[in-house]
């Protein structure tokens, strides 16, 4: 699992972390539905169909979720989470957020540094169950009993706690399921006005992208996912539906996203992608960046021969970019594809 190679690698980068990384093998992705809200506003108890899985599990299930009343102490297990949040004006209902690391939204950076900040790590049940949590909400690869995630959504339902994972990190998600969290976020917090607002922005910026790019040609990319410039680690992202349809908004298409298991360096060099994407965790102090990475993959003489490092096209974003699982992503992707359009 992807999650545990991360934990082992953000170990390895930044001792004082001690974290493990995101948990990405989810599955069985639907759509989620409203039993007694409707678009006017909500009333209670409000039932939402979300999602729940056994501890150390792969497959999602729905499972719903009962509101009696809008959470007034909500737990966000990253940042990307939290920042939903205050887009939707609920900064007062947030007690407190775990993984506080990665690129700030600066329309809301403010707001965010007003939080309660439960450690620039993925947290432990004991952590996010500190700040008397009403709801638990985020991530869905975060909701385990390891001693990285904040609890299964059953062992927190158990404690009279309900939870809401985020539609998008669930395997089968696209782009469009972030929509779909937002319209839920806004019935469970009788926000409604608010999140279509949001919506509207995000959809807009959405559409403007892909006519930026309406006249590329489609180019294959591969992630690499490093800890040492000198060793290169290829991150399939076969089960990561989200993070593959974000790129196809650009007209990227993930050269191995069909590929199980492990890839390797020499299968790379033969597969021969246009572009190469790796992964950038410069807001973590201690941390490798992608600047450090990327010279090391430009100075390595077995990948010499590689289309995209003959072409430089060899680019770095930021991680909650790639896997936060949210509208931030768009952010990224607008920053790559200005920085693509620079090297041409």
């Amino acid at each position: 699992m992807l999650e545990k190679r991360k934990n082992r690698m953000k170990k390895k980068w930044v001792g004082i972390m001690g974290i493990g990384a995101l948990a990405l093998t989810l599955a069985a992705c639907g759509q989620s539905q409203s039993t007694t809200a409707s678009s006017e506003g909500s009333t209670y108890p409000l039932t939402i169909s979300n999602y729940t899985k056994a501890e150390g599990g792969t497959e999602w299930t729905k499972k719903d979720e009962t509101f009696t009343k809008a959470p007034s102490k909500v737990m966000a297990n990253t940042r990307p989470a939290a920042e939903l949040l205050l887009h939707l004006g609920l900064k007062d209902h947030i007690a407190g957020v775990g993984a506080t690391f990665g690129a700030a939204d600066s329309e809301v950076a403010d707001e965010f540094k007003e939080l309660k900040d439960l450690g620039n790590s993925y947290i432990s049940k004991e952590t996010a169950l500190s700040v008397d949590p009403d709801m638990m909400y985020g991530r869905g690869g975060l909701f385990d009993n390891q001693d990285w995630g904040n609890g299964t959504v059953d062992s927190i339902n158990e404690m009279g706690i309900p939870t809401y994972v985020l539609e998008s990190s669930v395997t089968g998600a696209t782009f469009d399921s972030v929509y779909k969290d937002i319209d839920h976020l806004g019935e469970i917090f009788q926000v409604q006005d608010s999140a279509k607002k949001f919506s509207k922005e995000i959809k807009t910026r959405e559409t403007n992208l892909k006519a930026e790019v309406e006249n590329n040609k489609t180019q294959t990319f591969a992630y690499l996912h490093m800890s040492d410039p000198s060793q290169v680690v290829v991150y399939a992202a076969h089960d990561e539906s989200f993070f593959n349809d974000m790129f196809k908004m650009i007209k990227l298409d993930n050269v191995f996203q069909n590929q199980t298991g492990d890839v390797s360096e020499e299968t790379l060099i033969e597969t021969d992608p246009d572009v190469l994407i790796v992964g950038d965790w410069s807001t973590i102090e201690g941390s490798i960046t992608g600047k450090q990475v990327i010279e090391g993959l430009y100075s390595n003489p077995k990948l010499s021969s590689m289309k995209a490092i003959k072409n430089k096209q060899v680019y770095a974003v930021d991680y909650n970019y790639l896997f936060g699982y949210g509208y931030q992503s768009l952010t990224g992707l607008e920053s790559l594809v200005k920085e693509m359009k620079a090297n041409q």
